[in-house]
């Protein structure tokens, strides 16, 4: 079971709340979010309701302010626990929608996707085993999304607007 704590203010300051499950909507418990605790386990939590806009992924600690998390604002307005995962870990990438074009499975964390893909963009993938996180940008930079195990036929699955995926890693931080 996992435990993330919301602050309005900075440095764990003004009105909070407490989560420990997954929340669709959080904008009736908070107005805006400017530090976050993590007690335990791992979160993503997303700019929108309904686990939409921008992602962060946060493991246990202190995040004092929207920085720390890497937040472009402070925009909370729903959150999801990640369950922890001790099995392997295994994703197909794919160079078109549909799974289509050149394909390429991983098992382990990838840096710079266009030195092992030789593709700069991914279209499509199929995540079969663990937890993943798809960054825009090489060494696990920019924007991040959270793939779980299933299908993602296109790149608006995972929720970007762009198919340029630059790294990802496996979620092993439990």
């Amino acid at each position: 079971m996992g435990k993330i704590i919301f602050y309005e203010d900075r440095n764990f300051q003004g009105h909070h709340y407490e989560c420990s499950s997954d929340s669709p909507d959080l904008q009736s418990y908070f107005s805006r979010c400017n530090s976050i605790r993590v007690d335990s386990g791992c979160w993503m939590v997303y700019e929108h309701s309904n686990y939409g806009g921008y992602q962060y992924f946060l493991k246990r600690g202190e995040y004092p302010d929207y920085q720390r998390w890497m937040g472009f604002n402070d925009c909370i307005k729903s959150c999801r626990l990640i369950p922890p995962h001790r099995g392997s870990y295994r994703l197909r990438i794919y160079e078109r929608p549909e799974f289509g074009g050149q394909m390429m499975e991983f098992t382990d964390d990838c840096s710079t996707v266009y030195d092992r893909f030789c593709y700069q963009d991914i279209h499509s993938c199929n995540v079969m085993d663990g937890y993943w996180l798809f960054y825009e940008q090489p060494s696990y930079r920019g924007r991040q999304y959270f793939l779980r195990p299933g299908e993602y036929r296109r790149f608006s699955d995972w929720g970007a607007t762009s198919s340029r995926i630059g790294s990802f890693r496996r979620i092993t931080d439990f």
